[in-house]
């Protein structure tokens, strides 16, 4: 607000706000040269000039209360504004100034077409603030609609999230190419089920994403993203292609950037790490593989240190079930057991050569046998697509609850999502059931190798792959 120094009558008063409603509005700086060319051809003399940059949809805009405020006090008996809904677009405010030019305390409004006076009749002033204040409420049921077409065409009508720039050429959301595989590689972090949401977000604070500058809290931004915040990435359903809207769910047409197959991973991380967990010991490089031979209980490791400094892992039964008669067993002496194991049943070469070949014969046949999987497929889909549209009406028809409309639509459009994707799987690999049976085959065939190894834990997993326990 700027004041000048000689004594006056009027107040200048200029307002833009950046909603939609001023978009036809002159500038603030093109008022204040009208308004005080006005001023001057009218022989006005300006008090103070009044500058304010914020909707009048709403009551209670600061500046503007300061000078009806002094208007009261006295300090000037008019106002010069380029129009009445300058001054007011709520009936709170527009109220005001009509009482204030009733009861004398604003002598006089000077706008760029026409004065008002205390004694004019007050009808044509209360219509010139309803349609001002009509027209805002038009324009927010209008842009309300507008949005929520919008949203039904598939477009999100807010403001892009990370890893997403909005286009303000096309009004659409494109992927970020860079900040898109950042997003990308937290969900895969997060879902390995080794990380915390502190280290998704100094993950994402290493690869240059972090907070913005705030003026509420005078905080300078550039820190690392919050717990909350992580989580909010993790659990936003616009990674894998739908968006929440006004509390509904749509399918957005934006690209993606991870699966539902991993989104779906990082949820189930989120919800297991969600329950408080005992923290564990470290293990012994063979626990968790072999039992008891006597009472049927796990064994566990220890390790024992000699007097000349030499340390050797023991192995012995936890005795869980009471009593037992198993005596402890040196690790080299499991070791070599275990090797012994491993080399009886070893798959030779011309064996695992032979599997293969059936394997081929095999996924020959699976991808003749897509085509009937994934026409089955688009047909759930096709009735997914009845089941929304007759919830739909169903809504509309005043049938369903509003929030049992939502959640029911919620979960269709989230099995709809997880059947295209399973298409477009069975379209990329068509025989994808057989990788198990290939890998236990490389397995079997490189139980010699591992048997001669001297890697532990590379011993331990073997067992478990070609028996299955």
């Amino acid at each position: 607000m700027r004041y000048i120094t000689d004594m006056s009558k009027y107040f200048l008063y200029a307002r833009k706000s950046t909603d939609v409603e001023d978009k036809q509005v002159l500038s603030i700086e093109a008022q204040l040269v009208e308004l005080r060319t006005l001023a001057r051809e009218n022989n006005l003399e300006v008090a103070a000039e009044f500058v304010e940059k914020q909707s009048a949809k709403m009551p209670g805009r600061p500046i503007f209360n300061d000078m009806m405020l002094r208007i009261q006090r006295g300090d000037a008996q008019g106002v010069v504004c380029w129009k009445l809904d300058r001054l007011a677009r709520n009936p709170v405010d527009g109220g005001q100034i009509s009482w204030f030019l009733q009861n004398s305390t604003i002598a006089h409004i000077q706008t760029h077409d026409r004065a008002y006076y205390s004694a004019d009749n007050v009808l044509m002033m209360s219509v010139e603030f309803g349609m001002a204040n009509q027209y805002v409420r038009d324009l927010s049921v209008n842009t309300a609609r507008g949005l929520r077409q919008k949203a039904r065409n598939g477009h999100y009508p807010s403001v892009a999230p990370l890893g997403y720039l909005n286009d303000p050429r096309t009004k659409t959301i494109v992927v970020d190419r860079k900040k898109s595989k950042i997003v990308r590689a937290a969900f895969e972090l997060y879902a390995q089920n080794g990380s915390r949401l502190e280290d998704v977000s100094r993950f994402l604070f290493e690869n240059g994403v972090v907070t913005k500058a705030t003026k509420r809290w005078e905080n300078s931004g550039l820190r690392p993203l919050k717990k909350d915040q992580a989580k909010l990435i993790l659990t936003n359903s616009f990674y894998y292609g739908h968006f929440r809207y006004a509390g509904e769910m749509y399918e957005g047409k934006h690209t993606p950037i991870v699966s539902k197959e991993l989104f779906d991973r990082v949820q189930k991380v989120l919800a297991l790490r969600g329950k408080s967990q005992r923290p564990t010991k470290q293990p012994q490089a063979l626990c968790g593989l072999l039992k008891c031979g006597e009472c049927g209980c796990s064994i566990t490791g220890e390790v024992h240190t000699k007097k000349s400094g030499r340390s050797y892992t023991y192995y012995r039964c936890t005795k869980k079930r009471g009593p037992c008669a198993g005596a402890y067993i040196r690790e080299e002496t499991l070791d070599t057991q275990l090797s012994e194991l491993l080399s009886r049943f070893h798959l030779p070469r011309h064996w695992a050569e032979e599997l293969n070949k059936m394997a081929d014969r095999d996924a020959q046949e699976a991808s003749q046998a897509t085509a009937a999987s994934v026409q089955a497929m688009r047909a759930k889909i096709a009735d997914l697509d009845g089941k929304i549209a007759r919830l739909t009406d169903l809504f509309v028809e005043q049938d369903i609850e509003r929030a049992d409309y939502l959640e029911r639509k919620r979960a269709l459009m989230s099995t709809k999502k997880s059947a295209q994707e399973n298409i477009l799987r069975l379209e990329r690999d068509a025989a994808v059931w057989l990788e198990p049976m290939r890998k236990w085959i490389k397995d079997a065939s490189l139980l010699d190798e591992a048997a001669h190894s001297y890697d532990l834990p590379s011993k331990k997993s073997s067992p478990p792959k070609i028996f299955g326990f």
